[in-house]
Formats: structure tokens, C-alpha cells, sequence
């Protein structure tokens, strides 16, 4: 059973803006969410996460340019990616736990995982 579902992705040019959207119809206590990214040919990457107390962490390849925030009353989670460039072009994957220790994006390991949704960024 699918507990995250992404919306929000497509295709931009260079220098444009995206923000991915997570809703989640599971209640993950404590949690730790975010984003993961998989472009063609590469491994699946932490790019974003957020704990419940509404701490974030980000890789350093999107620091400065992606923000991530959430919306409790709404259970949702959002990738807001700004400066996007072609390197960035990947499949996007929403993903959650309810354990926030080591909620970092370059380590954590979910337990659910989203369908994925494609941002394609063309230069």
C-alpha cells in the first residue's frame, strides 16, 4: 500500500522554479520526511529532509537553492526547488519514517517510499 503520493513535477528551463508537493494519508509519529532523486544512469540520492520539530537538513548540492517545508494539518510535505539546473533533472521521490534520529538527507533510511514524479530542467 502506497502511503505518499507526489505531485509537482515537470519540465523547465534552466534558472526556473518547481515546488514538489508529498501528502501522506499514513500519520507518521515523530517522523522524518523528504526527498530523494535518481537520475538516469545514477544511484538514488537524499536530497532534502525535515523532522517533525521542523528541522531540515539538505545536501550541499541544493543548499542555497531548494527549501523544504511541511504542513501538519494538511500532512504534507514540500520541496521547493529554485536555480534549477540540468544536473537536477531526475525522478523525485517522496519518502517518510516515524523515527527522527538521524534525519539527515545524505544518511537516513525511510520506510515508505512514493511513486516518484519526473522534474526534467532543459538548458
Amino acid at each position: 500500500q502506497v502511503h505518499l503520493v507526489e505531485s509537482g513535477g515537470g519540465s523547465v528551463q534552466a534558472g526556473g522554479s518547481l515546488t514538489l508537493s508529498c501528502a501522506a494519508s499514513k500519520f507518521y509519529h515523530h517522523h522524518c520526511m523528504g526527498w530523494f532523486r535518481q537520475a538516469p544512469g545514477k544511484e538514488r540520492e537524499g536530497v532534502a529532509a525535515i523532522r517533525f520539530d521542523g528541522s531540515v537538513s539538505l545536501v550541499d548540492s541544493v543548499k542555497g537553492r531548494f527549501t523544504i517545508s511541511q504542513d501538519d494539518s494538511k500532512n504534507t510535505v514540500s520541496l521547493h526547488m529554485f536555480r534549477l539546473q540540468p544536473e537536477d533533472t531526475a525522478m523525485y521521490y517522496c519518502a517518510a519514517r516515524e523515527n527522527y534520529f538521524g534525519c539527515y538527507a545524505s544518511s537516513w533510511t525511510p520506510t515508505d517510499w512514493g511513486q516518484g514524479t519526473q522534474v526534467t530542467v532543459s538548458s
